[in-house]
């Protein structure tokens, strides 16, 4: 290890002034040394001289800003709307949160929106100054907030905050504006597709009209009654069948049974009923029971057998004129009657009238009901292909309608959905009247001097200092060559 000699730094003091040399300028004098006091003092004055000026020139010429601060906020929650029309439809409008998507940033947009050309073209027209003189917003996003922070600046105050009150009414007008479009460009498609419904609504409703028209058919619940009745009416014909076949069995056994056919019973009934009639029978009773009577005591040829045969011909002459205007029957057509209808035999001709007359009525209405059913099973096969097509074509009308009248509540409901593509933004923050400009900022600019003078300052202590630090740092112990 070798040690090297401490060189000289002091000044001889038996010469008159310092001597300047290379070694003095880089090494510096002694701690004591007060000839070098006017040269640091020399610069530090040009020193504080080349810091202060800047800054005092700037503080003194530099136009004053003055910052408004605007905040703006999006609430985060969804909106929805469902109205329900008795006997239409239902309509439900349903506005997703603001912050529902991942692909889609509404502060984001905002923020391009408050920076747009014509919005800030708007703000400055609105106050009567240049474009270019009105200056860009300062957007600040918050992260994890639906916050939006705004700057504007102006020279005064008033200034500021007048730029910040046009551009939030710019940014608010070009908002109406742009869901007004929104809503006038849904509000066409839609109308074309309601056109659209419209037209294909009437067009159903024109083919039901000319099928009712043609067919005569309403509607296919009428064609369903149609079916019905017809069912119905079709078994009151196999009820009728099976009453009158009952009917025509008691009036056969009725005839076998009294041994004349209803007709006849029912002229018999009718001829006994006459009075005239009845006294000329009981009249030919007695001139029968006088001629048997004759007979059995005289001969054939005998006057008074003869008399009362006359009176007895005359008698029954007489009642067959009386039957016949009675009951319009011929001679043959009387000796099938049964001339003896008395006591209970009278009561069964009587049942064999009754249920010939019912028979006849059942047969009767069941001849009408069965040409009834036959013209209505014709027409029901006629209707049915109309029936089908009726039903097809009233299913379609309601279907149509109410897609028509479910696009007429949709198209209203939409209406109220204002923040579907342009979420709602609040004013949380108006725009403020600053108290003190912006820039310059004088506590700032007068801490950089300080701060500049200081370091300037420690620069020139070391400097003074710097012959004693070189000494002490060559005569560290240990150091080798």
């Amino acid at each position: 290890m070798t040690s090297y000699p401490t060189p000289n730094l002091t000044l001889n003091s038996h010469k008159k002034g310092p001597r300047i040399s290379l070694r003095r300028i880089l090494m510096g004098g002694g701690l004591a040394d007060l000839g070098r006091l006017p040269r640091y003092l020399a610069f530090a004055i040009m020193g504080s001289t080349l810091i202060w000026a800047p800054i005092s020139g700037y503080l003194n010429t530099a136009p004053l800003s003055f910052k408004s601060h605007i905040s703006l906020i999006l609430p985060g929650s969804g909106a929805s709307a469902s109205m329900n029309l008795n006997g239409i439809g239902q309509a439900t409008s349903f506005a997703n949160s603001a912050f529902s998507s991942n692909s889609v940033s509404p502060t984001e947009t905002y923020k391009r929106l408050l920076s747009a050309d014509r919005i800030l073209e708007a703000a400055s027209s609105s106050i009567g100054i240049a474009r270019q003189e009105f200056g860009k917003p300062r957007i600040n996003l918050v992260d994890q907030t639906s916050l939006i922070h705004l700057e504007m600046t102006g020279g005064t105050a008033q200034q500021a905050q007048a730029r910040g009150n046009a551009l939030l009414a710019a940014f608010f007008k070009e908002l109406d504006a742009l869901r007004a479009d929104e809503q006038a460009t849904r509000e066409g498609s839609g109308l074309a597709a309601i056109d659209d419904y419209r037209k294909s609504v009437a067009a159903t409703r024109s083919q039901i009209a000319t099928l009712q028209r043609q067919t005569g058919l309403i509607s296919g619940e009428q064609y369903a009654a149609m079916v019905e009745a017809t069912r119905l009416l079709e078994r009151r014909v196999l009820d009728l069948d099976a009453t009158l076949g009952e009917r025509m069995q008691t009036v056969t056994a009725l005839e076998v049974t009294l041994g004349i056919p209803a007709q006849a019973a029912a002229a018999t009934l009718k001829l006994f009923a006459d009075a005239e009639f009845v006294a000329l029978t009981e009249e030919v009773g007695v001139h029968a029971g006088a001629m048997a009577q004759a007979r059995a005591s005289f001969g054939e040829g005998h006057p008074k057998v003869q008399a009362a045969r006359n009176a007895h011909q005359t008698a029954t002459a007489a009642t067959l004129r009386q039957a016949r205007a009675v009951t319009g029957l011929s001679a043959s057509q009387l000796e099938t009657l049964d001339l003896a209808p008395a006591g209970p035999r009278a009561d069964l001709l009587a049942q064999l009238v009754r249920m010939d007359a019912e028979r006849q009525g059942i047969a009767e209405q069941r001849a009408t009901l069965s040409a009834r059913l036959a013209y209505d099973l014709g027409k029901q096969a006629e209707l049915a292909a109309a029936a089908a097509l009726l039903q097809d074509l009233q299913r379609d009308f309601s279907v149509a309608e109410a897609v028509f009248a479910s696009a007429i509540a949709r198209a209203q409901s939409t209406k109220s959905d204002v923040y579907a593509s342009y979420p709602l933004v609040q004013v949380l923050e108006n725009p403020s009247l600053p108290d003190a400009p912006s820039s310059p900022n004088r506590k700032l600019a007068v801490a950089a001097g300080g701060a500049a003078t200081l370091m300037m300052l420690i620069g020139f202590v070391l400097a003074w200092t710097r012959s004693a630090l070189i000494s002490r740092l060559l005569n560290t112990p240990g150091r080798t060559t």
